[in-house]
């Protein structure tokens, strides 16, 4: 475990020209296929490499071993989600449940197109799970849910918000997941969503309502302890 976790797992340099683009992006998508067909415990650099059409060599340019690859494969797809939560939450136009309520339409049908590779890439995290990289790539989704509870919850104590944020992260990545495992049609993918979605806006409402009433007997309070002004005496 020691040696696994000690194992570089970033790329070993950035491609600069065109030509070194495109050979990674030819890397990354047999890395795709060789994890859809094989799996997370046949993954291999050699097989990444036959199926690329390229040699083991031109592989290690890149990518120092199959963690390093896997790895590139999972931030690529936190990236996405990121971008998705951003793109949707950050969306100040539109009121915050209804911003949520799109995000889970979004983040259930995502978990149900790219099922295949979201488990997979599952079966391989502990190749990489508990490298600082890893936490690194999650901190700027977990940053975007975090002000969206600020503005969702305005009356909320912080550590409130952050059970709600955490809970609903949570739910997505369990609940998306178990729901993805099994085909799914267009109908039961929304329906699905909706539930979903309808959960947690009451959730976010019973705490917004519980929040009000509590800030109620505090202002009674404050305006019972102003005296009222007497009238000058002429």
């Amino acid at each position: 475990m020691a040696d696994r976790k000690s194992s570089p797992i970033s790329s070993r340099r950035k491609p600069k020209q065109a030509r070194s683009n495109d050979l990674v992006a030819a890397i990354l998508e047999a890395a795709l296929q060789v994890l859809e067909k094989e799996g997370a415990q046949r993954f291999t650099t050699t097989r990444v490499a036959e199926r690329a059409g390229v040699s083991v060599g031109s592989v290690y340019q890149y990518f120092p071993n199959k963690a390093s690859i896997l790895f590139r494969l999972q931030s690529d797809e936190w990236k996405q989600t990121s971008e998705m939560l951003g793109g949707i939450l950050e969306d100040t136009q539109r009121p915050p449940l209804e911003r949520l309520r799109m995000l889970v339409h979004a983040f259930v049908r995502s978990e149900c197109e790219e099922a295949g590779m979201r488990v997979a890439l599952n079966d391989a995290a502990p190749l990489y799970r508990d490298a600082p990289e890893a936490h690194e790539a999650r901190a700027a989704g977990d940053r975007v849910m975090k002000a969206f509870m600020r503005e969702a919850l305005p009356h909320a104590v912080e550590a409130t918000r952050a059970i709600a944020a955490d809970l609903i992260t949570t739910t997505f990545s369990a609940v998306g997941k178990q729901f993805s495992e099994s085909p799914r049609t267009d109908a039961e993918i929304a329906a699905y969503s909706d539930a979903m979605a309808d959960m947690f806006c009451a959730y976010l409402r019973s705490l917004g309502h519980g929040q009000e009433q509590a800030l109620q007997p505090q202002q009674k309070r404050g305006q019972a302890g102003k005296r009222p002004r007497r009238p000058a005496s002429r």
